[in-house]
C-alpha cells in the first residue's frame, strides 16, 4: 500500500472521530436539550406554579375548583393542541394564510421522528408551544375565578382557544399578518398576555361581579400557597421566555437576564407604593408586583438589554399597580385575581416599550435595516389594538355561545356554599 492511500485513510479516520458539523436541518443538540429544558420549565409554570398562586389568592370554599381547573385545561388544551390546533396556528392555508393557519397538520399528521424545525426535532417545538397553549387560557380563568360553572369552563376553554388563541398565534408566529408586518414579541405579550387579559376582563363583566362584591372583602385564604406558586412562575419564566429563542444562544440568556432584572425591579416598585400609600408592604403586593415585571418583559425578552429591562420593570410596577386599583375601586369591574390590569396591561407595556428599546443606543438587538423607532412603535401599537379589538369581540361571543349551551355562572346558593362542594363534591380542607 502506498504512502498516499495510508494518508488518506487516516485522514477519513480522524474526520470520523470529529464532531458532525451540523446543518440547517440538522439536529443541533445544544438547541434541543435547552428546548426540553424550557418546554418543562413552561409546563411547571401552570401545573403546580399558577395553580397554586391562584389557588391561594381565592376563598377556601374554592381552592380545589381553581387547582381543578388549572388542571383540566392543561389537559384538554393538550388534546386541542393535538388534534387542530398546532395545524391553525402554525400550518399554512391556501388562500387564507395572513389570518388563520390550515388544516393539512390534523392531528399532527405530519409531525414524524424525522421531521425538524430548525435545528431541534419538530416534536419538541410542537410541545414547546402547547405549553404556551396550556398556559393562556390557565390565566384567563382569574378574571371569573369563583363563580362559573366547571362545564362552562371547560366548553369556553376548547371555544375561546379556536377563536382566539389560535388565529392571533398564527398572526404574529405562524407566518401571519402581524409576523409579516415585523412586529415584535419574542414570547407572548400579544399570543398570550394580552389575549389572557382581555378575554379575562370581558369574563368578568359578563358574568357579572362575585357576591359581596365590593362592599365585602373576598382576600386570599392562603398566602403562603400563593406565594409558593409565585416563586415556581418566576423559575419557570426563564424557559419561557429564555426557551423562545428555540436556541441555546445569546439571544436567550439575554432574555433570561432581563426576564429577572424585571420581575425585580417591579416587585420593589409595587411594594414601595403599597408601602408609602398604605403604610406597610404586603406579600400580595410584591408577588403580584412581579407577575406584572415578568408579563411585562415576556415580549421584549429578546429584543431588548438591561437598560429597557428596568424601564419596562418599572412602567410595570407603577401601571399595572395603578391599573388594579382604578379597575376595582374605580369601575369596581370584579376581575377575580387582576388577570387584565396584570397581564392584559403589562402585555401592552412590553409590547409598545419593546418597540423603543430593542434600538442598538439602547442596548437593544437593534432595529431593522431602513426601520426607525417611530415606524417600529406604530407596528407595535397596531398590533395590540389589533389584537385587543379582536380578542374583546371574539371571547364576548364565545360567552355568549358557552351560555346558550350550558349556563356560564353557579347558582347563587352554590357559589355561597362554594365551588369545591357544589362542582366537584369534595373539600380542600378537612379540619
Amino acid at each position: 500500500m502506498s504512502y498516499k492511500n495510508y494518508k488518506t485513510i487516516l485522514i477519513s479516520a480522524l474526520l470520523c472521530l470529529l464532531p458532525a458539523i451540523a446543518t440547517a436541518d440538522e439536529l443541533n443538540g445544544a438547541d434541543t436539550s435547552w428546548i426540553l429544558t424550557s418546554t418543562a420549565l413552561v409546563l411547571f409554570m401552570t401545573i403546580p406554579g399558577l395553580s397554586l398562586f391562584y389557588a391561594g389568592l381565592v376563598r377556601s370554599k374554592n381552592v380545589l375548583s381553581v387547582l381543578m381547573q388549572c388542571f383540566a385545561i392543561t389537559c384538554v388544551a393538550s388534546i386541542v393542541w393535538l388534534i387542530f390546533g398546532y395545524s391553525m396556528s402554525f400550518s399554512e392555508h391556501p388562500s387564507l394564510n395572513q389570518w388563520i393557519g390550515g388544516f393539512n397538520n390534523l392531528f399532527l399528521s405530519d409531525v414524524t421522528r424525522e421531521s425538524m424545525s430548525g435545528g431541534i426535532p419538530e416534536t419538541v417545538f410542537v410541545m414547546f408551544q402547547m405549553t404556551f397553549a396550556i398556559i393562556t387560557p390557565a390565566l384567563v380563568i382569574g378574571g371569573f375565578a369563583e363563580r362559573m360553572k366547571f362545564s362552562a369552563m371547560l366548553w369556553f376553554t376548547v371555544l375561546w382557544m379556536t377563536v382566539v388563541y389560535f388565529p392571533v398565534c398564527h398572526w404574529v408566529w405562524g407566518g401571519g399578518w402581524l409576523g409579516d408586518k415585523g412586529t415584535l414579541d419574542f414570547a407572548g405579550g400579544l399570543v398570550v398576555h394580552i389575549t389572557a387579559g382581555a378575554g379575562a376582563l370581558v369574563a368578568a363583566i359578563v358574568l357579572g361581579k362575585r357576591n359581596g362584591f365590593p362592599s365585602t372583602p373576598l382576600p386570599p385564604h392562603n398566602l403562603t400557597m400563593s406565594i409558593t406558586g409565585a416563586g415556581m412562575l418566576w423559575v419557570g419564566w426563564f424557559g419561557f421566555n429564555g426557551g423562545s429563542a428555540l436556541a441555546a444562544n445569546g439571544d436567550a440568556g439575554m432574555a433570561i437576564l432581563v426576564t429577572h432584572i424585571s420581575a425585580a425591579i417591579a416587585s420593589l416598585t409595587w411594594m414601595f407604593i403599597e408601602w408609602i400609600k398604605y403604610g406597610k408592604p404586603s406579600v400580595l403586593g410584591i408577588v403580584t408586583g412581579m407577575v406584572a415585571g415578568l408579563g411585562s418583559i415576556t415580549p421584549a425578552s429578546g429584543f431588548v438589554g438591561p437598560m429597557g429591562a428596568i424601564v419596562i420593570g418599572l412602567t410595570a410596577g407603577v401601571v399595572c399597580f395603578t391599573a388594579t386599583n382604578f379597575m376595582k375601586r374605580t369601575l369596581q369591574i370584579d376581575d377575580s385575581l387582576d388577570v387584565f390590569p396584570v397581564h392584559g396591561v403589562g402585555g401592552i407595556i412590553g409590547t409598545l416599550l419593546a418597540g423603543i428599546f430593542v434600538a442598538s443606543q439602547f442596548g437593544g438587538a437593534g432595529l431593522a435595516d431602513g426601520v426607525s423607532i417611530a415606524d417600529q412603535f406604530g407596528v407595535q401599537l397596531t398590533a395590540v389594538i389589533a389584537v385587543l379589538v379582536w380578542t374583546l369581540i371574539a371571547t364576548f361571543i364565545v360567552l355568549k355561545v358557552t351560555n346558550l349551551i350550558c349556563g356560564l355562572r353557579v347558582k347563587d346558593e352554590q357559589e355561597r356554599v362554594g365551588l369545591d362542594i357544589t362542582q366537584h363534591e369534595e373539600k380542600g380542607y378537612n379540619m
